[in-house]
């Protein structure tokens, strides 16, 4: 009998105890093989959520990995935890390659309650809660960012629906920049920045009224929320 695969959301900010419930950290606790998108940010969650790290085997899940390999130890029957950077594997997050492989292979994949920065900024957004869609990452290159954005907009307008979209922080500026360009004046943009730390800001303006204030977010992780109307 297989084992199961541990879909474990991180902090986005603050410590694990204060992140995750404790029927979750018991799980984790109860973990002695992990599989990573960084072996010393895991490291740290783990022992921050009570567990030895050099009590437990840490393997990192890269774009080159042995998917193979990786899913052996669940197919002899152990239970493994699969961690992200930051906030929920399998989520805009290399871990969803391992976890389609695992039901291609018939393993259980069993998600733990924890923080989304998806749910969390849509939660506090005011923006339509009943249809959404995450959209990921934009197109870095200037011209398939702007249609691109066009694109979300007008699907936003035809369907009444909050579009949901991320960037790498370096590029956070330019991004907001290009919403700012390329929106018309009455849709809502809702920045959601440094969720769940003590720097947080969620703020939802018109795009009119960010264009009269426009901030400066610099590296700090941003959730984007649009809704056109």
């Amino acid at each position: 009998m297989s084992g199961i695969l541990y879909a474990i959301p991180t902090p986005l900010g603050g410590a694990a105890a204060d992140a995750l419930p404790a029927s979750a950290l018991r799980t984790v606790r109860s973990l002695r093989h992990f599989i990573v998108e960084n072996a010393k940010s895991a490291r740290a969650f783990l022992k921050d959520a009570g567990v030895d790290p050099k009590s437990v085997r840490v393997e990192e899940l890269g774009e080159h990995s042995d998917i193979p390999s990786l899913l052996q130890p669940l197919q002899n029957g152990d239970a493994v935890g699969l961690l992200s950077e930051a906030g929920c594997p399998a989520i805009a997050d290399p871990g969803a390659n391992l976890v389609e492989a695992a039901h291609a292979a018939g393993i259980r994949v069993a998600p733990l309650v924890g923080p989304s920065s998806i749910v969390l900024a849509l939660m506090a957004s005011g923006l339509e809660g009943q249809r959404f869609a995450f959209c990921g990452y934009l197109p870095r290159e200037a011209g398939a960012r702007a249609r691109r954005i066009r694109e979300l907009e007008a699907r936003s307008r035809r369907e009444r629906e909050t579009q949901i979209f991320i960037e790498t922080p370096y590029r956070n500026d330019a991004l907001l920049a290009a919403l700012l360009e390329s929106l018309p004046d009455r849709a809502l943009l809702c920045l959601a920045t440094d969720l769940t730390l003590p720097s947080e800001a969620i703020q939802t303006r018109s795009v009119a009224a960010w264009r009269k204030a426009r901030p400066a977010i610099g590296k700090r992780p941003t959730v984007f929320l649009l809704l056109s109307g």
